[in-house]
């Protein structure tokens, strides 16, 4: 588990009601399919924080981070950077703060241009965002470089004679180098063997600690989010279901998909007893979501009005937050019996 670390209260990045719908044709005459991708998406980060999107393959997490950088063009909403809604800026105004907002992307091998060099490829974003004097940015090249574990002898090698590991060493290297403010890191170890897995993960905090960085941590594997997360948002099917600090979750999930993803991670001890939670079907297609919950097809406790009617969030304490008719029902029905006694 990490280490809790003191944030300030004020979020650098704040994302509120961020959808990203794509209209796929099928034909001259036909009426084009919207695939709600990112469906009505809102969360805040803080600086110095690691936040993460969990969820399953195809749950919308890396549209959600692409969206936010603008990677990808969002279809409604806002994302507030420092204050600023980024997604009303003009081309230069975005250009020029991308400086501040990089990416750390999946695949260490297609992320990288195989006919350049290191020094090319480390050069590039200094060249293009003016960094650092002339005369000093092979200095500062280097310098990154040894941070992440190379040295000046890979300069002037190419991706294809480096490992899955060095090769993100060098993505991350890329994305550090221009010393950003917020970095969306989407599955940065998912590609990598579990002995390099771990040495890239302390590399990120390390990182993190040194240039006090903030993260977007996009990941489907849950033991990667415990250890170095903060706090942790689940998704499912373009929205978020359960949004928690990080040790909170992990202790006390409630949303019936936060139940069951978590059952899934492996016992730590093998004496340890751990009930399975198995979901049943499939998962709906973004095309045509369920009405009401988008999570009612497969959950265990689903009731009448599950198919009916959308959630609405429910708190728990200050930093736990669920989007579940289970609770809303036992609210109901507790108001309603404190109404009986006091009537």
């Amino acid at each position: 588990m990490r280490e809790v670390i003191k944030l300030e209260e004020q979020p650098l990045l704040k994302v509120k009601n961020l959808k990203k719908h794509f209209e796929i044709s099928q034909g001259l005459f036909k009426e084009k399919i919207i695939v709600r991708a990112v469906d009505d998406v809102s969360f805040s980060i803080r600086r110095g924080e690691t936040f993460a999107l969990v969820g399953e393959s195809g749950c919308g997490k890396s549209t959600t981070g692409r969206a936010i950088l603008r990677l990808t063009d969002a279809t409604s909403g806002e994302v507030a950077f420092n204050g600023k809604n980024i997604l009303s800026l003009k081309y230069e105004e975005m250009r020029s703060l991308r400086k501040r907002m990089q990416m750390v992307f999946q695949d260490p091998y297609a992320s990288l241009n195989p006919k350049k060099t290191i020094r090319q490829i480390l050069m590039e974003p200094i060249r293009v965002h003016n960094r650092f004097p002339k005369k000093d940015r092979i200095k500062e090249i280097i310098k990154i470089l040894e941070i992440v574990g190379l040295s000046r002898e890979h300069l002037d090698r190419y991706p294809h004679e480096f490992s899955g590991g060095q090769r993100q060493r060098i993505g991350i290297a890329r994305t550090v180098i221009l010393q950003p403010d917020f970095i969306v890191a989407d599955e940065p170890v998912s590609a990598l063997d579990v002995s390099v897995q771990s040495q890239v993960i302390n590399l990120l905090l390390d990182l993190q600690d040194e240039f006090g960085l903030t993260y977007l941590f996009i990941s489907h594997d849950l033991s990667v989010i415990e250890h170095m997360t903060d706090r942790v948002a689940v998704m499912y099917l373009g929205k978020i279901v359960e949004i928690s600090e990080t040790e909170e979750l992990f202790r006390d999930p409630k949303h019936p998909y936060t139940q069951a993803l978590l059952s899934a991670v492996p016992s730590s001890h093998p004496r340890e007893k751990k009930e399975r939670i198995v979901l049943k079907g499939d998962v709906p297609s973004p095309a045509n979501p369920p009405s009401g919950c988008s999570f009612h097809t497969r959950c265990p406790h689903v009731m009448d009005i599950c198919s009916k009617v959308t959630p609405e969030k429910v708190t728990f304490g200050e930093n736990h937050a669920v989007n579940c008719h289970l609770y809303t029902e036992k609210n109901n029905k507790e108001e309603k019996n404190h109404a009986i006694i006091y009537t």
